[in-house]
C-alpha cells in the first residue's frame, strides 16, 4: 500500500475513529439540547467523511508513492511543542508566531510573506475568541 492518496484517508478515518469512539464515552444529547459530546462526535464524522472521500478518490487518481520526510515531520512536532513552551513562558502571540515561522520551514518555496498572513489570520482568530467569546487567552 504505497499509495500517498489512500495512506492520508485511511489516516483521516483513523483519527476520526479515536476521536468519535472518545466522544461516544460523554453525553451526545440532541441538537436542541447538545451535550459535550456532540461537537467532537460531528467533527470527528466529517473528518471520517473526508477521510472516505479521499480514500474513494485515491481509486481514480494515478498512484502517488509515499514519501516519508521526517524533518518536516520534526519541524511540525517542535514548532507544537515550542508554541506551547512560549505561550506559557511569554504570552500566545509570540507562541503564534514562533509556531509559524518554524513550521512552515517545512514548506518549498519558503515565504516570510506567507508566514505574516497566516500568523495574522491566527491572531485574529485568537483575539475574536478572546474579546468575543470570553476566553482567558493571554494575548500581547
Amino acid at each position: 500500500m504505497n499509495n500517498q492518496n489512500l495512506l492520508k484517508g485511511v489516516f483521516l478515518i483513523a483519527i476520526a475513529l479515536i476521536f468519535g469512539i472518545g466522544a461516544m464515552r460523554y453525553q451526545v444529547g440532541t441538537f436542541a439540547h447538545a451535550g459535550p459530546g456532540l461537537f467532537p462526535l460531528m467533527v470527528s464524522s466529517f473528518v471520517g467523511f473526508i477521510g472516505l472521500m479521499m480514500m474513494v478518490r485515491s481509486r481514480v487518481l494515478p498512484k502517488i508513492p509515499m514519501d516519508m520526510r521526517v524533518k518536516n515531520a520534526l519541524l511540525v512536532l517542535f514548532s507544537l511543542i515550542g508554541f506551547a513552551v512560549v505561550t506559557h513562558f511569554l504570552d500566545m502571540t509570540a507562541g503564534i508566531l514562533f509556531m509559524v515561522f518554524l513550521s512552515t520551514l517545512a514548506s518549498r518555496p519558503y515565504s516570510w510573506k506567507r508566514n505574516l498572513a497566516i500568523a495574522g489570520v491566527l491572531l485574529g482568530i485568537a483575539y475574536a475568541f478572546q474579546k468575543l467569546l470570553g476566553l482567558n487567552l493571554p494575548l500581547f
